[in-house]
């Protein structure tokens, strides 16, 4: 018998000290204020992020030449409370469009008018043998550590 061990999910909170629906606005909507201009795919220089305010819409960065990239698209669209985003970009950071991880983000309010966002990336095993060296990654100060810091910075 072969077993598998899947790479561990990685999990990440910050608290903003904002309400559920404006730390949703701002990591939904903002996003192209907050997110690291170094962590792009396009070949040209990152101008900004967008998430398409729907399920089924695309979540992708445009570049200063006008071009997009994709990264993956909305697979659930629950505002405040939740956001689901398919992460379609394999470990050598190129787009595959099936390729499937999941990263949801969840704006849970503390009580005292701020919000913890929760956020859960998931699915990594689906990276086949580059999956630990992408939750590595994905775990580190370059990855949703010092992006998330870069989010509560912006809100």
């Amino acid at each position: 018998m072969t077993m598998t061990i899947k790479p561990a999910t990685v999990r990440r909170s910050v608290t903003v000290a904002a309400s559920p629906e404006q730390a949703f606005k701002v990591f939904t909507a903002d996003i192209g204020r907050w997110w690291p201009s170094s962590h792009k795919i396009g070949a040209t220089a990152f101008k900004s992020a967008i998430i398409e305010p729907r399920a089924g819409g695309r979540w992708f960065e445009v570049g200063e030449d006008g071009g997009e990239c994709q990264w993956g698209n909305v697979l659930a669209w629950e505002p405040p409370s939740r956001l689901v985003l398919a992460w379609r970009i394999r470990a050598d950071w190129q787009f595959d469009p099936t390729l499937l991880t999941e990263v949801e983000v969840k704006f849970v309010p503390t009580g005292d008018g701020g919000t913890r966002v929760e956020l859960e990336h998931r699915l990594l095993e689906n990276m086949g043998d580059a999956a630990e060296g992408a939750r590595s990654t994905f775990d580190s100060e370059h990855g949703w550590p010092g992006i998330l810091e870069r989010y509560r910075a912006a809100v």
